[in-house]
């Protein structure tokens, strides 16, 4: 089994807010993020996938293919977009950094051929803040 993971950039603005608290408390568990006219980060993505390398190519998946796919499905939905107002995968949902790693999941798993499997999400929203998902609920 080969793991290939791609790296793609993208930058977005959200908010972490609980609307059932008031925004003392909103304030007190999210801080900064809780601001009322919201933040942004400067996230980087990675995408792994595993699987078995073609005879044929020697690639588990082509990386330039992989690369396309996700500008496609995420990164042209998410970059310089609010996850809470734009994104229509976020709607409805908490834009914690751990949320958005389990939707990009779940919308790339919809768009790779069989022959490949998605192993991880790993989603950094600052230098020293990642999330890794390795799909489940």
């Amino acid at each position: 089994m080969i793991y290939l993971t791609r790296v793609e950039n993208f930058n977005a603005a959200h908010k972490l807010s609980n609307p059932n608290w008031s925004a003392e408390k909103n304030e007190e568990v999210f801080g900064k993020c809780a601001n009322v006219n919201w933040h942004g980060h400067n996230y980087e993505l990675h995408v792994t996938i595993k699987g078995n390398p073609d005879p044929e190519t020697g690639f588990v998946f082509n990386a330039k293919t992989l690369g396309v796919i996700i500008k496609d499905v995420v990164i042209e939905k998410i970059d310089h977009r609010n996850l809470n107002m734009d994104v229509d995968f976020m709607a409805g949902k908490f834009t914690s950094a751990e949320n958005l790693a389990i939707a990009i999941w779940d919308q790339l798993s919809q768009h790779l051929p069989a022959e490949v499997m998605l192993h991880c999400i790993k989603l950094y929203e600052t230098p020293r803040i990642y999330v890794e998902y390795y799909g489940g609920k």
